[in-house]
């Protein structure tokens, strides 16, 4: 079972619902919309359409990082080492409890925890990985995790495996480790403009036994998926 959708909305949302049948949403990274939005949102999709999306970053980033500044977001003074990080502090579970809202809004089932590449291998971050995991409410909520910052093979797999997470990959770049489900984010290979060529797809297309998320996030994210969907539907019809 492959479901192919963009990281985010590459076109207007009616446009984008006739043609696809998945997404996950990026607003909920930056800045979390209205609860209000997030039901309409939902009310607009066809009952059979599937949202995901991106934790909110003040749970896995610093405020440091520049989408900090991008989403207009102010951390009071002398507070800035209570966020990012999975840290366990009220201002993080504050965020996952509005990112938990936000996918119940949307009755997603995949979340999606991308850290920076800043947040690498350490005993430290291994630690507050655990306490946030085994503290938040998980439901019926698969949870999806996109480490980039060097981690061993060994430790991606130990952590997913002990705290239930799926191990998200750009599967033309890195092969997952663990997952009773994948979760695949293109982001272009050699970069954001990158246009997948048909044999590229054709390897990606060998990769999606079993139920597979795949999300193309490059420029011409709408195109390359719409291009994957009929490969997908070729070779199933």
């Amino acid at each position: 079972m492959v479901k192919v959708g963009c990281c985010g909305f590459p076109k207007g949302m009616k446009s984008y619902f006739s043609q696809f049948k998945l997404v996950e949403v990026q607003q909920t990274f930056y800045k979390p919309p209205l609860l209000e939005t997030a039901m309409k949102w939902r009310e607009e999709a066809q009952e059979e359409f599937e949202f995901c999306l991106k934790a909110w970053q003040l749970i896995t980033h610093l405020p440091s990082s520049p989408t900090y500044r991008k989403a207009g977001i102010a951390i009071p003074q002398g507070k800035e080492d209570r966020y990012g990080g999975f840290k366990p502090t009220e201002e993080v579970m504050e965020a996952w409890h509005k990112t938990e809202q936000m996918a119940k809004a949307l009755k997603a089932k995949v979340i999606l925890f991308q850290c920076p590449p800043g947040f690498r291998e350490s005993p430290e971050n291994v630690e507050n990985m655990r306490r946030f995991f085994h503290q938040v409410e998980r439901g019926d909520f698969l949870f999806a995790w996109e480490p980039r910052g060097g981690w061993s093979d060994s430790r991606v797999k130990a952590i997913c495996k002990e705290l239930d997470l799926i191990h998200c990959v750009d599967p033309l770049e890195r092969a997952p480790l663990y997952g009773r489900v994948k979760y695949f984010r293109l982001h272009g290979g050699s970069g954001y403009r990158h246009v997948y060529n048909n044999e590229e797809l054709e390897q990606l297309r060998g990769m999606t036994e079993g139920e597979v998320y795949v999300l193309f996030n490059n420029r011409s994210m709408y195109d390359d998926a719409l291009r994957f969907i009929r490969l997908v539907e070729g070779c199933s019809g």
